[in-house]
């Protein structure tokens, strides 16, 4: 078989398992797919995207991927094809089923040292199956790899007019069965990411608090706590009993701590991804998803609510007589600002764990979604993700995204969009305090490493962002108090654009002690 016809076949498969979105990165060996795709976008079976980075490729179609569009990624063989193994282990670790299809040299160089010419079957590792071209079964929960060895000629004769009926891609349904867990013990509901509103609806039931992450998909209704991972340092913490963990908890070390300890409970629910096993003991194991039998006594969800109320008080207040914007308030002001029906990707880091406690408890049934990359927690590709996941979602009222400045950096090809490419209407909040400020608040930045800090972690940059963003003609603006950055988010230009926000960082470290030292 040619490669023009192997490639048409392989994007043929692709349409049939219900890809509908196709990230191009250029290359040569990879021309008869990036033909094939053209011609099946032109045919109207597929949105076509290109981009100049594999790595921002990958995260680009991981984000469309994030919101329900399934998406392929193709590139060129060689160093590009290990670029993408970044977007592919966040993916394996979620359970996204993101297509990776990297064109390969013919069976006869492999071994050899022809040129851009590497082993690529299974150069994913043991989370990530190589599929052959010939044999594809695109049905799998996460990611495929799919390896395609092209030969010369590279390039077709003719236009492709595909007779291709789309598919639909899979859907992992939530299981339909429930056990039911029984009334008694004092019991806390821990919704990390991607736990769905399963985990509000058991709480609700139970009369359970809800001690939920942004990105959980549950921080909503009346029995979310804003401060719960203040108030697991607090008395009430010492008489939980029992756990009932949903999604991937990442954010919080007063959580880890809770669900470490020998005294309480821990039933766990099905989440997805490679790994099944949790980095804590669990006393049950449910196959599927739990509902309370009875609400309990509500004397127990009234002494959280209470204590969440008292702290959240002292911490508006603690903020608010700072002389200094401070990050957590950025992060409350871009909460504020998400409509019902808005979109809001989250960096990893600080930011995401500032919005934790700043985000307020939202209504249900508006439509607002929190995005963030937590099957590895990196901070790569949250441009290209947030822009992925602004993309798919048309229907998003308006969209923002908040991440770090090294955040930023790390991902600033993003930016680089080319003519005729889809643009999203995407508002990027960077809270720049020049450097690694997440390290301030952990062992690291204890005085006593104070000679070597910066040089380690600090890290500080110096990058001007909005010369860096005047490189990509995109519309920047700076400002360092909260009107402004209130002004700034009540005002998109429409388009991509990047507010920054400058903060300090030198006093982070003390901050965050007086807010962890707050109790009701």
């Amino acid at each position: 078989m040619s490669a023009t016809d192997t490639a048409r076949a392989v994007l043929t498969a692709l349409i049939e398992a219900g890809v509908t979105e196709i990230v191009v990165a250029p290359g040569s060996r990879n021309a008869p797919l990036s033909f094939a795709a053209y011609d099946a976008a032109a045919a109207g079976l597929v949105r076509l995207h290109t981009r100049i980075d594999e790595r921002t490729a990958g995260f680009l179609a991981l984000g469309l991927t994030k919101n329900g569009n399934r998406t392929a990624v193709i590139c060129t063989s060689g160093t590009g094809v290990a670029n993408l193994h970044p977007a592919v282990l966040e993916a394996a670790h979620v359970g996204l089923p993101l297509v990776v299809v990297t064109a390969d040299r013919p069976a006869r160089l492999r071994g050899t040292n022809a040129n851009q010419t590497t082993d690529q079957v299974g150069v994913f590792g043991p989370l990530i199956a190589t599929q052959d071209a010939a044999d594809l079964d695109l049905r799998a929960a996460g990611p495929v790899h799919v390896n395609v060895p092209l030969d010369e000629p590279l390039l077709p004769d003719a236009r492709w007019e595909p007779d291709v009926a789309p598919g639909a891609a899979p859907v992992h349904a939530t299981p339909a069965v429930q056990v039911t867990l029984e009334s008694g013990p004092r019991t806390v509901v821990v919704a990390g990411d991607d736990a769905g509103p399963h985990a509000r609806a058991l709480a609700e039931a139970g009369g359970w608090p809800l001690l939920a992450e942004p990105s959980s998909g549950s921080r909503t209704g009346a029995n979310a706590l804003r401060t719960y991972r203040l108030l697991l340092s607090s008395e009430l913490s010492d008489r939980i009993e029992r756990v009932v963990v949903c999604g991937h908890p990442t954010l919080s070390r007063p959580v880890s701590r809770l669900l470490a300890r020998e005294d309480v409970q821990v039933v766990d629910t099905p989440t997805r991804g490679v790994w099944s096993e949790r980095p804590f003991p669990v006393d049950e194991r449910l196959a599927v998803i739990p509902h309370a039998a009875r609400a309990d006594d509500p004397a127990w969800l009234q002494e959280w609510h209470a204590a969440d109320a008292s702290v959240g008080r002292q911490l508006d207040a603690l903020l608010a007589a700072e002389p200094d914007l401070t990050p957590y308030e950025v992060a409350g002001a871009v909460a504020r600002a998400l409509p019902p029906g808005g979109l809001l990707v989250v960096g990893a880091s600080s930011p995401i764990r500032d919005l934790d406690l700043m985000v307020p408890r939202y209504e249900v049934g508006v439509r607002r979604k929190v995005v963030a990359n937590r099957g590895l927690a990196g901070i790569d590709g949250t441009i290209s993700t947030a822009i992925g996941a602004t993309l798919a979602r048309p229907e998003t009222t308006r969209a923002f995204a908040l991440m770090g400045d090294v955040t930023f950096l790390h991902d600033a090809n993003g930016l680089v969009i080319g003519p005729g490419e889809p643009v999203p209407d995407l508002t990027i909040v960077v809270v720049n305090d020049d450097g690694g400020s997440i390290f301030t608040m952990l062992e690291q930045g204890d005085p006593a490493y104070d000679d070597r800090f910066e040089k380690l972690f600090g890290t500080p940059h110096g990058v001007d962002l909005a010369a860096l963003c005047a490189a990509t003609r995109t519309p920047h603006w700076k400002v360092e108090s909260l009107p402004e950055l209130e002004q700034a988010l009540a005002s998109p230009n429409g388009g991509l654009e990047v507010v920054e926000v400058v903060v300090r960082r030198d006093n982070r470290r003390e901050l965050d002690a007086r807010i962890r030292a707050l109790q009701p």
